[in-house]
C-alpha cells in the first residue's frame, strides 16, 4: 500500500492541477514533488514544446487488426511493449507490409532518436531509445513516441531526462487505471524537462548516442556470428530456415520409439530433418561437450527478501532478455553460490509455453556485467566442459533461429513445457575447425563488451545529469 510521506503531504491545490483525479497515484508516486522540485531549476521548457511530428511529436497510434507473416520481403518488424524492452530484437513479429505502409500506419515507423514509452499494460510507463538499426520497425499503438524537434532539443538528451529518476516518477505519476494501465499523450505533454547549456546537453547526447550505437553493433555482431557458425560448418542453408514455409507436421509415421519418448512433437518430421543436418557434418552432442560442465536446471532455494544495498538481484526468464534486466532483491547471506554463473554461462529460458513470441528455448550468456546477478531455477545451464569448444561459440549456435526450433521439438509437459533432459544431451553440435570457432567466439564477446559499454555510458549521462538537476535545484 502506498501511503503520503508527512514531509511532503498532498495539498488540496494539486487536485485542480491534476483534473479532479481521485485516485492515489499521482500524489502519492512523488510527481507532483517532483515537479515542485523541478521549479527550482531556473530553466524548464514543457515536453510537448520540444518535440515535432504527427499530433505534435507525441502520439501512440489506432487500434488494429494485426496480420503477421514470416516472409521478409512481405513484412516489417513490428515493436511491441514487451520487445521495446529486449536486448535482442532478432525473433521479433513480423507485420504485413502493405498494412504497415499504408496511410493509416505509415506513421508509426519507428525514427533513430525518438524516445519509446509504454503506455499500456502492466509495464506502463517503460523507457526505451530507438537505436540506429531499428529505423524500419514499427510499433505497435501500445508505445507512446516522443519524436524531438532537433532545433530545439538533443534526442538523447531528452532521453536522459526522461529515463532519468526525475523522468520515471513524473511518467510513472502520468499513469492511470486499476487492471489495466493506460497512459495518453495529453497525461505527458507538459512534463517540465530541465534545460542548461548547450555544451552540457551535448555531451549526454553524444553519450547516450554512443551508447544506441554500441547495442545496435551488439545486434549486428552476434547475427554476424551466427551465420558465421552455419557458414563455418558448411550449413550455410540454416541460416534461412524458413519454419513456417515447410509442410507442417501432420499426419507423419514414426518406424520405433524408446523409453525415453511417445509425444509425437519429440519426432516431428522438420525438427528431425534440422537434427539430421546438423548431424551429417562433424561434430559432437551437446551432452558430451557438457559432460565436464553443466547441462541442468538451476537449483530451488528459498527467497528472503532484502534492501538494495545489502541484497543481490535475482533475474527471472522475463527480465533476463531486457536491455537492463530488473529483478527482485534477495538476501545474500541466503543464497546458494549455484543461483550465480560463471563466465560464458549460456543460460536458456526453459519452463514455458509454445507461443511463437515466447522467450521459451531462448538463450542469453552471462558475462561481464551479467555475472553479477543472480538467475532462477528455470534456466537451463550450458557450461562447455571442454576448453576448445568456448561458450562463446555455443552461445551462437544456440542463439540460432534452427537451435530454437531443435530445443522446442524436445519439450516436455502439458501447459508448462520444460526441456526432456535425456534429449536435450543428444542435440548435435557442429564444431568447425578451431580457428573458425575462436573467431566466432571472438565475435560473441566483442558483442556483449559492446553492450556492457553502452550501459556504462548510459549510466554516465544520467550521472550528468541527475548532478546538474540537483545543483540547479538546490
Amino acid at each position: 500500500m502506498k501511503v503520503a510521506d508527512l514531509a511532503n503531504p498532498v495539498m488540496s491545490g494539486w487536485f485542480a492541477d491534476q483534473g479532479l483525479r481521485l485516485d492515489a497515484s499521482p500524489y502519492v508516486s512523488g510527481a507532483l514533488a517532483m515537479k515542485e522540485m523541478l521549479k527550482r531549476v531556473p530553466r524548464t521548457e514543457p515536453l510537448a514544446s520540444l518535440t515535432q511530428g504527427h499530433n505534435g511529436g507525441i502520439f501512440n497510434g489506432p487500434m488494429f487488426r494485426r496480420v503477421y507473416l514470416t516472409d521478409p520481403e512481405h513484412s516489417v518488424p513490428f515493436l511491441g511493449t514487451k520487445d521495446m524492452m529486449a536486448a535482442d530484437l532478432t525473433g521479433l513479429p513480423r507485420l504485413r507490409k502493405s498494412d504497415a505502409t499504408s496511410a493509416a500506419l505509415s506513421y508509426l515507423r519507428l525514427k533513430p532518436g525518438t524516445t519509446l514509452i509504454s503506455c499500456s499494460g502492466f509495464n506502463a510507463g517503460r523507457r526505451a531509445y530507438v537505436r540506429p538499426d531499428m529505423g524500419d520497425y514499427w510499433s505497435s499503438q501500445d508505445t507512446l513516441k516522443v519524436e524531438p524537434d532537433p532545433e530545439r532539443i538533443k534526442s538523447g538528451y531528452l532521453y536522459a531526462f526522461l529515463l532519468s529518476k526525475f523522468g520515471e516518477v513524473l511518467v510513472r505519476g502520468s499513469v492511470y487505471g486499476s487492471a489495466v494501465k493506460h497512459i495518453e499523450p495529453h497525461h505527458i505533454a507538459g512534463l517540465p524537462v530541465p534545460r542548461f547549456d548547450a555544451k552540457l546537453e551535448e555531451r549526454i547526447h553524444k553519450l547516450i548516442e554512443k551508447s544506441a550505437a554500441l547495442r545496435a553493433q551488439c545486434q549486428k555482431d552476434l547475427v554476424a556470428a551466427t551465420k558465421d557458425f552455419f557458414d563455418s560448418n558448411a550449413l550455410s542453408e540454416l541460416n534461412e530456415i524458413r519454419w513456417h514455409q515447410q509442410e507442417r507436421d501432420l499426419g507423419f509415421a514414426v518406424e520405433s520409439v524408446g523409453p525415453t519418448s511417445i509425444r509425437a512433437l519429440n519426432f516431428a518430421p522438420r525438427a528431425q530433418r534440422l537434427i539430421e543436418k546438423l548431424g551429417s557434418v562433424p561434430g559432437s552432442t551437446l551432452g558430451a561437450v557438457c559432460s565436464g560442465g553443466q547441462l541442468s536446471r538451476g537449483v530451488r532455494f528459498t527467497r528472503v527478501d532484502s534492501e538494495r544495498e545489502n541484497g543481490i538481484q535475482l533475474v527471472g526468464q522475463r527480465q533476463a532478455f531486457w536491455l537492463r534486466p530488473e529483478g527482485r532483491w534477495i538476501n545474500a547471506a541466503k543464497t546458494p553460490v549455484e543461483v550465480f554463473a560463471s563466465e560464458e554461462t549460456i543460460l536458456v529460458a526453459a519452463r514455458g509455453t509454445l507461443g511463437e513470441n515466447e522467450v521459451y528455448c531462448r538463450p542469453i550468456m552471462a558475462t561481464g556485467s551479467f555475472l553479477k546477478y543472480a538467475y532462477s531455477e528455470d534456466f537451463l545451464r550450458v557450461v562447455s566442459g571442454e576448453p576448445e569448444i568456448p561458450g562463446a561459440y555455443l552461445f551462437a549456435f544456440l542463439r540460432s533461429e534452427a537451435a530454437f526450433r531443435v530445443l522446442r521439438s524436445v519439450s516436455a509437459g502439458g501447459k508448462q513445457q520444460d526441456i526432456n533432459e535425456f534429449l536435450r544431451s543428444e542435440i548435435p553440435i557442429p564444431l568447425a575447425p578451431p580457428a573458425d570457432r575462436a573467431r566466432i567466439a571472438a565475435t560473441v564477446r566483442y558483442a556483449y563488451n559492446c553492450r556492457d559499454r553502452a550501459d556504462v555510458l548510459e549510466d554516465k549521462a544520467l550521472a550528468l545529469l541527475t548532478a546538474a538537476i540537483e545543483e540547479a535545484a538546490g
